[in-house]
């Protein structure tokens, strides 16, 4: 018999299981959505095979209700080795030219540093869509 027990903690889930009366701890750390600049975004790219990217503006009220779908799909074990990132597309143009966003919100996915897909949506099924494509 196998009992899981969850403790939630600020770096992630603690799981404790029981198995034949042994407690083994194992500790999942939940990925979060970057806030990244011009020159961060390029150090990302450079630095993970797999990213995921949402251009925002503050004033665009589709990028504010898409955020938690974002959210949520970065905590997801099926793309715990992709990287989530925000860009604020009015502020970080070189980041905004890298994936030519036309319309917000702009979700675009990048493999190796380049970009793979990109679409002016706010449907999580294409964002799915373009994860998908990744792994």
């Amino acid at each position: 018999m196998r009992h899981r027990l969850f403790r939630w903690s600020k770096n992630g889930i603690n799981k404790l299981v029981m198995n034949r009366g042994l407690y083994i701890c194992k500790k999942n750390i939940i990925m979060a959505v970057e806030v990244l600049n011009d020159q961060s975004f390029k150090d990302k790219l450079a630095s993970s095979p797999f990213v995921a990217v949402k251009y925002y503006a503050d004033w665009c009220g589709s990028c504010r209700l898409f955020s938690p779908k974002f959210r949520r799909l970065s905590e997801s074990e099926a793309y715990q080795n992709i990287s989530f990132v925000d860009v604020n597309a009015e502020e970080n143009p070189e980041a905004r030219k890298l994936a030519g966003v036309t319309n917000l919100p702009f979700l675009a996915v990048f493999k190796d540093g380049k970009m793979v897909n990109g679409a002016a949506t706010n449907k999580e099924e294409i964002l799915l869509d373009m994860l998908n494509e990744l792994n």
